[in-house]
C-alpha cells in the first residue's frame, strides 16, 4: 500500500505534500511524490520518518501533467490514495481553464483526498 501525492509549485501543492506525508506516517505505507515543480524539492518536505520517492515527470512529454500523474498512479498497483491540492476558482476560471486537480479527481481510478490550505480553511 502506498500514497501518490500530486505536488505542484503553489501554496496548495505544498499543503498536499505535507497532508499526504502525514497520511502516509499514520498509516505506515510508502509515500510516491510526483514533483509538477519547475525545481527539485526540499529532501525534508515529505516530512521525517516517512520513505517516499519522487517522480519527475518527462517535461518534454506531450501528455499533460494530468496524464503523467495518471499513469504514475496507474504504474503501481499499491497505490490506493492520491492526494492533491486544491484552491477556490472564479466562475470564469472554472469556464476558462482547466484545473489540474478537478482533473485528478474525477479520472483517477484511486481515491483522491484534497487538501486546501489553512488560509483557504480560515485557521491558521
Amino acid at each position: 500500500m502506498s500514497i501518490c501525492v500530486a505536488v505542484t509549485d503553489s501554496p496548495e501543492g505544498h499543503a498536499a505534500l505535507a497532508a499526504a506525508a502525514e497520511e502516509a506516517d499514520r498509516l505506515d505505507v510508502g509515500l510516491v511524490v510526483v514533483n509538477l515543480t519547475a525545481a527539485d524539492l526540499d529532501e525534508e518536505a515529505a516530512g521525517t520518518g516517512v520513505p517516499y520517492e519522487v517522480v519527475v515527470p518527462d517535461g518534454s512529454s506531450r501528455r499533460d501533467e494530468v496524464e503523467q500523474v495518471l499513469e504514475v498512479v496507474e504504474g503501481r498497483p499499491e497505490t490506493n490514495l492520491l492526494v492533491v491540492g486544491v484552491r477556490r476558482r472564479s466562475a470564469v476560471g472554472k469556464a476558462l481553464l482547466g484545473s489540474i486537480a478537478q482533473r485528478l479527481i474525477l479520472e483517477a481510478d484511486v481515491p483522491v483526498l484534497s487538501v486546501k490550505t489553512r488560509e483557504a480553511q480560515g485557521t491558521s
